[in-house]
């Protein structure tokens, strides 16, 4: 998306491209489910392929339910967890993130406060040591990328760790990790030994009592069921469904014009 007042470049961090040519006065927008790996060379975004997943009973009743309101809602959510990433993002780099501007005016809503709070809570609780955030991953063998949330040392081990704000944690969010520590391990000597979620709308109330569980009031550090090793297995069964719909992994491009006249 173009947004006013932005100039148009290359983002390094995440390679999504945006191509200008001033030459030709005109902008060429690739499909931002891609991420461009070389020339001509597209890999197609983990969360993409995981759109193939089927959903189970759960998500079609509650599309039943919400009918026509389900693109509404889903674009809130979305909107909401970036405002989360975001300020997480904040946080860990140093930053002071704080509710209200100078002009006493909210930055947020109270919900997404509260999960910017409970981050907080987790990160300060636990200080885990941080190797990367942000972080764009391929895998050439596979022919995937993505971006991970976070990769950290905690407690002697190296974790790779996704935020999510979501009511409930799906079975795509366990693959989408697997993806990410596979890749990882792919291209870098450390590899990973543990995957989790930092859901930040558990239902739960303060600390594990036993001192077994990463928690805390209202957020849990979730781990998969399986090792990510077994369900990479899974996800690659789900990527032979994409790309019978798309064989030649190629995003849509669009060409528009910076200039008009009559």
């Amino acid at each position: 998306m173009i947004l006013k007042n932005h100039n148009i470049i290359y983002d390094k961090k995440i390679k999504r491209v945006v191509e200008y040519n001033p030459d030709y006065q005109q902008i060429t927008l690739p499909d931002q489910r891609y991420y461009k790996r070389g020339e001509n060379l597209f890999y197609p975004s983990v969360t993409y392929v995981l759109s193939y997943l089927p959903k189970n009973k759960f998500f079609e009743s509650w599309l039943k339910d919400v009918g026509h309101n389900a693109e509404i809602i889903m674009r809130k959510a979305g909107d909401e967890g970036t405002q989360v990433h975001n300020a997480a993002e904040a946080l860990i780099a140093g930053e002071e993130v704080t509710w209200f501007d100078d002009n006493g005016t909210a930055k947020y809503n109270t919900d997404v406060w509260k999960m910017i709070m409970k981050f907080h809570d987790f990160w300060t609780t636990h200080k885990p040591e941080v190797i990367v955030s942000e972080y764009s991953i391929f895998s050439d063998k596979h022919k995937y990328a993505g971006t991970i949330d976070l990769v950290v040392r905690m407690n002697d081990k190296i974790w790779l760790l996704d935020i999510k704000t979501s009511n409930a944690l799906h079975r795509s969010y366990d693959l989408q990790l697997s993806t990410y520590a596979m890749a990882w391990n792919e291209t870098h000597d450390t590899q990973i030994d543990n995957t989790g979620i930092i859901w930040l709308k558990a239902a739960t109330r303060g600390p594990d009592k036993q001192g077994k569980k990463i928690q805390g009031a209202g957020w849990q550090l979730k781990t998969p069921d399986n090792h990510y090793s077994q369900d990479f297995g899974l996800f690659l069964n789900v990527y032979e469904l994409f790309k019978d719909d798309h064989p030649e992994l190629l995003p849509d491009t669009e060409i528009l014009p910076t200039k008009l006249k009559i």
